[in-house]
């Protein structure tokens, strides 16, 4: 297995920069496209644990589109073969002096593209 083969690699980075950039625009249907459409689809949040794609999408279609820029840092993205990706990062929001955002996710190459299939976000103090 090759890790972090660079043409892989290059795509998942495109795809972690369209769901970053999604998300702080609130641009709800590419968040929802980027997630694998399944019952065994997980994301932890701040502040929810979610459980198949229908609570994730329930939870983005009533998130607020307040407050959701920051800024990345410390950002690794693995490949593990062509298929497999861990994309790792590091948050900090203005609102949020003090503290800092961890957030995960698997992605896993799918048939119409890369899709998450398990995200965790948390935030503790910095």
């Amino acid at each position: 297995m090759e890790i972090d083969d660079p043409a892989v690699k290059a795509e998942v980075e495109a795809a972690f920069a369209r769901y970053e950039a999604a998300l702080v625009g609130n641009d709800v249907a590419t968040l929802e496209a980027l997630f694998r459409d399944d019952p065994r689809t997980i994301r932890y949040g701040a502040g929810e644990n979610l459980y198949g794609m229908e609570a994730i999408r329930a939870f983005r279609r009533a998130r607020s589109p307040e407050g959701l820029s920051r800024t990345l840092g410390e950002t690794v993205i693995t490949t593990y073969g062509r298929d497999f990706a861990t994309a790792m990062t590091l948050f900090r929001r203005a609102s949020a002096p003090g503290r800092i955002g961890r957030q995960s996710q698997t992605w896993l190459r799918c048939p119409d593209g890369w899709k998450v299939v398990a995200a965790h976000v948390s935030v503790i103090d910095a």
